[in-house]
């Protein structure tokens, strides 16, 4: 009967706790709040190595479980900022924050695609973006939709005194898409 190695998976351990997830959550830390026009001197390359050394030294579980718990940490405080917002300016950075969010993932998943593939969908049977955008709805997104949808009824109170060549709803709705996909 074979008995696994505890030394070799207490050593492996350390080196995740030391090392891979510190330079992980670094890097996250950093994709997370850059603009997505700057320039950050993050090596993807490196990223991806330390994800697969953590999948393939059979930290899968531990790796995704710190992910999901760094990202809803930056939500937080991405909710927190929203609640400190001025309502008149509450769409505006909801929707800077959102395109922040979802251009953070852009570069955040791929790295993490060795995890989603060998853990993620075969054992949790979900998508690590889909995740991940549940998490900004779950974390952002639900905690402001009142306040979102209050500012948007007086934005069209306020667009209703104008006279357009079309309705005051449809120039808000244009209006309010406009800033979606800003």
């Amino acid at each position: 009967m074979d008995f696994p190695d505890f030394s070799l998976t207490a050593k492996t351990m350390e080196e995740y706790r030391e090392n891979h997830w510190p330079n992980l959550e670094e890097a996250i830390g950093r994709l997370l709040v850059h603009n997505p026009t700057d320039h950050i001197s993050v090596s993807y390359a490196q990223i991806y190595s330390y994800v697969y050394r953590c999948v393939c030294q059979q930290h899968s579980e531990l790796l995704y479980n710190d992910l999901i718990l760094k990202i809803t940490s930056h939500l937080q405080q991405v909710s927190t900022h929203l609640e400190a917002s001025p309502p008149e300016n509450i769409i505006e950075n909801f929707s800077d924050a959102l395109n922040r969010y979802t251009a953070s993932l852009q570069c955040i998943v791929p790295v993490f695609m060795h995890l989603n593939k060998s853990y993620i969908e075969p054992k949790l049977n979900r998508d690590l973006k889909m995740e991940l955008m549940k998490l900004f709805a779950d974390h952002v997104a639900e905690k402001h939709v009142n306040t979102l949808i209050c500012e948007c009824i007086v934005l069209l109170y306020h667009l209703k005194s104008f006279t357009f060549c079309q309705g005051p709803a449809r120039l808000a709705f244009s209006s309010l898409k406009m800033l979606v996909q800003k």
